[in-house]
């Protein structure tokens, strides 16, 4: 068969998305294509005829985007600032949004020689790595709970490191526990966590229910039921002037800053809205004994 123009293939792509309800059906598209083709988007245009094969592959992965499934799961695979990891079923995806909160954690340890890093609910690992990604001095640990998540986490460190990247110490552990990481207390110079966080019965787009694991999505009647142990066990981790990061729900915006200034070891508590202007993460540092 003779090979067939692109341009065509994207136009029918896009209409069949469009129709299906998703929200950004030229994008997914284009991104689609690029996956197949092996290219990057932005060069598309340099391809502007493609064999009849590739087309059908598009057209495959279309039809499955129509049913919601999420353009990641699609690709395989998530970007989370400087790092890519794998993903699928059984592990949350990893969000853009979640690239503000790892970066204001990056600048807390900038001056830091080999800063020692925890990030906790890891998922994926993807917090994790990309810190490690940024600081290849850093000491970085993960904590995941959730035995399916956790196998992805392993995967995503193993390729992290055969591919050059600096180690990160995996734990299969519950934020809740009383004794999580004891050895590590009081010596920690960043916490970052983006925990299951919405409400139960909060209605959520198909490729967040059907896709992302309940458990790492819903977290009790007020999305606060991990929230509120991570702030405790971070509280514990950090050192004197130590700083953590949580993310949480956009209906959070003043009750999680409002649960980190009720600990008292906590100080400098600050909330932080996404690029849409919606609360997104909040902050807080160790208090030092000379400020307590």
């Amino acid at each position: 068969m003779k090979r067939q123009p692109l341009r065509l293939a994207l136009m029918r792509a896009e209409q069949v998305l469009a129709e299906a309800g998703i929200a950004t059906p030229r994008v997914d598209a284009e991104v689609l294509a690029a996956s197949v083709l092996g290219i990057e988007r932005g060069k598309l245009l340099m391809h502007p005829m493609v064999e009849p094969t590739a087309v059908d592959e598009l057209n495959a992965l279309v039809e499955r985007r129509t049913t919601r499934e999420p353009l990641q799961h699609l690709l395989g695979v998530a970007a989370l600032g400087p790092v890519t990891v794998a993903v699928g079923r059984g592990v949350f995806t990893p969000r853009p949004e979640t690239e503000l909160m790892v970066e204001w954690g990056l600048a807390q340890i900038a001056e830091r020689p080999r800063p020692l890093v925890v990030d906790l609910c890891t998922g994926t690992a993807a917090i994790a790595l990309a810190v490690a990604t940024r600081r290849p001095d850093a000491v970085v640990h993960a904590v995941e709970a959730d035995a399916a998540a956790l196998t992805w986490a392993r995967r995503n460190i193993a390729e992290h490191v055969e591919s050059g990247g600096s180690p990160v110490t995996l734990h299969h552990a519950d934020v809740r526990r009383p004794d999580l990481l004891l050895e590590l207390e009081s010596q920690v110079d960043l916490v970052l966590c983006n925990p299951p966080y919405v409400p139960d019965g909060a209605v959520l787009p198909p490729e967040v229910t059907d896709w992302d694991p309940r458990v790492a999505v819903f977290a009790g009647p007020d999305g606060l039921d991990v929230i509120r142990p991570v702030i405790a066990a971070s509280a514990g981790l950090l050192r004197y002037g130590g700083a953590m990061a949580i993310e949480h729900d956009d209906t959070h915006g003043e009750v999680v800053p409002a649960l980190l200034r009720r600990r008292k070891v906590l100080t400098d508590v600050a909330e932080h809205h996404d690029l849409a202007g919606r609360p997104r993460f909040a902050t807080a540092r160790r208090r030092s004994p000379a400020t307590s």
